[in-house]
């Protein structure tokens, strides 16, 4: 718990503008960030270019340079670390596809989680269409999602982060995993 405080009063001083709080907060971070970065990476194409370092370094860079980041607590940082990861990894695709001649490649994710049991390997493309498609069903399913399966969240931090209940959370989970199974069926 006393890392967790440390972390919040961190991103207190970081977003009151103390430059030398993120020198702290980075050695605090690094390890969970990692992690996610790792999850992020697990079910991608063999020879993929980016390593888990490399993800959290590029993500920490779009962190470090959005003034507008001011994550509450920890449970938030994480999510909205995951958050910039996916769209690390969803630019690379898409420079990817942009280089190749002759037809889009295709960057696979395993999506064990969001499936209803068997792993299937979806485009990582198709996957940001689909959670784009769901963006204007309902942004909160697309919140759920990002926080669980891009995160590693549980259902109690979900909801504790959304401000809504734990049922709730896990409805939203429940609907965002039917409509994306459909979607990249």
């Amino acid at each position: 718990m006393a890392e967790s405080d440390a972390i919040t009063s961190l991103l207190h001083r970081l977003s009151r503008g103390e430059s030398r709080a993120e020198a702290e907060l980075l050695p605090l971070v690094y390890a969970e960030l990692r992690a996610i970065a790792a999850r992020h990476l697990r079910g991608e194409r063999a020879g993929h270019t980016l390593s888990p370092t490399a993800l959290v370094h590029e993500a920490w860079m779009r962190l470090d340079g959005d003034d507008t980041l001011a994550p509450a607590d920890r449970r938030q940082f994480f999510a909205i670390a995951a958050r910039r990861m996916r769209q690390v990894l969803i630019d690379h695709a898409r420079q990817r596809d942009a280089a190749k001649r002759g037809g889009p490649a295709r960057e696979a994710v395993t999506l064990s989680s969001l499936t209803t049991g068997e792993e299937n390997s979806v485009d990582l493309l198709a996957l940001e269409q689909a959670l784009e498609q769901l963006q204007a069903f309902d942004a909160r399913k697309v919140q759920v999602v990002e926080l669980r399966y891009f995160g590693g969240l549980d259902m109690s931090d979900i909801a504790e982060v959304l401000g809504i209940s734990r049922a709730t959370a896990q409805r939203d989970w429940d609907v965002a995993r039917t409509f994306l199974y459909q979607a990249l069926a």
